[in-house]
Order: structure tokens, then C-alpha cells, then sequence
């Protein structure tokens, strides 16, 4: 996992809504709740609490969540 140091991009998960299954195994394991279960049941991020540890991604079951460089959205 790469740290996130000065200068250096920040990390932001991004999600796939048409493959998340809506398990909320993301969601437990954010250690900083930035993510729910919007109302069609699909993860959702609050962008303003997320640190981009990659937490979410590794433990995705079905490889909904992906991190990628804010600038390479």
C-alpha cells in the first residue's frame, strides 16, 4: 500500500455501482465511515472522510472498488 507524503497524489476509491452487489462489507471495515449503503443499495463514498488506506478495495468481494490517483479520474 502506498503512503500518502507531501506532494504525492491522493488516493480515492472509485466504485463501480453496475458490480457492487450491495454487501456492506466495505462499509464495516472503513475505519473512518466513509462509506454507506446509498437507497438502491449500492456503496456510496463521502470523499470528505476518506483517507484512501485501500481498506475498502482489498476487502471488496466482488472487485467493485478500485483506487486510483485523483487526478486520473
Amino acid at each position: 500500500m502506498k503512503s500518502l507524503t507531501k506532494g504525492a497524489a491522493r488516493r480515492v476509491p472509485v466504485i463501480r455501482e453496475d458490480w457492487c452487489k450491495g454487501c456492506g462489507i466495505c462499509v464495516s471495515f472503513c475505519p473512518k465511515e466513509a462509506l454507506s449503503l446509498n437507497s438502491a443499495n449500492k456503496a456510496e463514498l463521502d470523499a470528505t472522510r476518506c483517507t484512501g488506506c485501500g481498506i475498502c478495495e482489498m476487502y471488496c468481494p466482488d472487485f467493485a472498488i478500485e483506487l486510483k490517483e485523483e487526478g486520473a479520474l
